[in-house]
């Protein structure tokens, strides 16, 4: 029950306006996932960038079991499998930046869609996680079940040969 393993993976790419750089954004993400991405909105209007609430600024895919797995292999290869131990939060989940997306392996660049850099958050889990989210008789995740700082950080030592800083 203590086994660590990926949960998902959300790779999020954050445009901040629509029209033709969102549909930009969405394609990069269809050649990196080959998945459709889903459209957020925004939260609320900001005149200064000229937002209105609603208006779609953002791309994200989910990613699960092992096209997660084999992504995160990916994401860590085009990060030279370091990274920053301020990336792992309390849970044990971790957050990238990727500044470029032709940086990750196996993506060629291409001019009609251009460069974007992209927020990877991954979440880690274990048996037993699914009582906090099911609908029925749900319960919390006792403290000592969860997964820690330090063991996600071994996880990723172990599993994937990254060096944490």
């Amino acid at each position: 029950m203590k086994r660590i393993s990926v949960d998902k993976v959300v790779i999020n790419i954050g445009v901040g306006k629509s029209g033709e750089p969102m549909e930009k954004a969405k394609k990069a993400l269809v050649e990196l996932t080959g998945r459709q991405p889903a459209v957020r909105g925004a939260k609320k209007t900001v005149r200064d960038f000229g937002i209105h609430q609603g208006e779609p600024i953002g791309a994200l895919v989910t990613l699960r079991r092992d096209t997660a797995v084999d992504f995160v292999k990916r994401v860590l290869a085009a990060k030279k499998n370091t990274l920053k131990e301020s990336s792992f939060d309390n849970f044990g989940n971790i957050s990238l930046g990727i500044h470029e997306h032709i940086d990750i392996p196996g993506t060629k660049y291409n001019p009609e869609i251009g460069i974007f850099g992209m927020d990877v958050n991954i979440v880690l889990s274990r048996p037993g996680y699914r009582i906090a989210r099911k609908s029925r008789k749900s319960s919390p995740i006792g403290r000592t079940h969860r997964i820690t700082k330090e063991e996600a950080i071994n996880f990723f030592k172990e599993q994937f040969g990254a060096e944490v800083q």
